[in-house]
């Protein structure tokens, strides 16, 4: 059984003191929701900004070494493990190193605890101009490094309405994995946010959204066996994802988590959300 991915990205909302406080919240509350560490199926992934990753790092790794929190840290932690808790990051540079004045390399990610990479989000490709190409180098050295990409594909409202949906999507991920060649270990996850709908607080049709990842794994099929897309590649949901229509998202064949942006800048709304998924069937 695939795993169910939830994965929160922070993007740049929170101050390092409030990332510190509402990584101990979620935490620990998922100590209290999911007693049993060995939880395989789901995996809570938590993405804050840059200058936040050092000290989510050190909470998250707190609670799975059973160890208390270091002075200056969030206080209150008894030693909860929390296994399937992952830290991830918001974006990454293509390159090693070298004089790439205000980018950050996987390798420096890596070193400070990252396991997961998110790539290619709309808002990086509307506000900064990020093409498909970028994306896919980014793929490249994040694979590289043996870290998972969770790669970011949508349609925007106009495209849609203009019946483009299936071209975009056919085109993002064909350029995204133009080249990929995954080893038995490496993953990708291709998260599906149609633009129109993020952060809106109004989530695309569940419906829509299988048609979409329908479209996204026939794409991948161009490029990868069965068996790799089976065990190598999830796709998931995003988009004003909250704890009333989680469930219409797992129920489709496909989606297998979702990428929460809103929802989960809250603690007790991110736990609603977990606490649904825990219910689900799937897990």
């Amino acid at each position: 059984m695939k795993k169910t991915y939830l994965i929160a990205n922070w993007k740049m909302q929170l101050l390092n003191k409030e990332a510190e406080d509402l990584s101990f919240e979620i935490l620990n509350k998922v100590k209290k929701i999911i007693p049993s560490t060995r939880n395989k199926n789901l995996e809570i992934i938590l993405c804050p900004s840059f200058t936040s990753i050092n000290s989510v790092n050190k909470i998250i790794q707190s609670f799975f070494k059973n160890k208390s929190l270091s002075a200056g840290a969030v206080k209150g932690s008894q030693g909860a493990k929390a296994e399937q808790v992952k830290l991830g990051a918001q974006n990454v540079f293509y390159q090693k190193k070298g004089s790439y004045t205000g980018e950050i390399s996987a390798t420096q990610l890596k070193e400070l605890g990252v396991k997961y990479i998110i790539l290619g989000h709309s808002e990086r490709r509307k506000y900064l101009n990020e093409k498909d190409e970028d994306v896919n180098k980014k793929i490249i050295i994040t694979l590289k490094n043996n870290l998972i990409p969770i790669v970011c594909v949508g349609e925007t409202l106009e495209q849609r309405q203009n019946n483009k949906t299936d071209l975009v999507l056919s085109k993002q991920i064909s350029k995204a994995v133009e080249n990929v060649k995954l080893k038995n270990n490496q993953k990708i996850i291709i998260a599906y946010e149609p633009i129109w709908v993020i952060g809106t607080g109004q989530a695309v049709n569940p419906k829509q959204a299988e048609q979409s990842t329908q479209i996204i794994y026939k794409t991948l099929q161009k490029y990868f066996t069965e068996k790799i897309i089976k065990n190598n590649i999830s796709i998931i949901y995003g988009g004003s994802v909250d704890s009333e229509n989680i469930n219409n998202f797992l129920k489709m064949d496909l989606i297998q988590g979702v990428l929460v942006g809103n929802a989960s800048l809250s603690s007790e709304k991110f736990i609603k959300i977990i606490k649904k998924i825990k219910n689900n069937k799937r897990n």
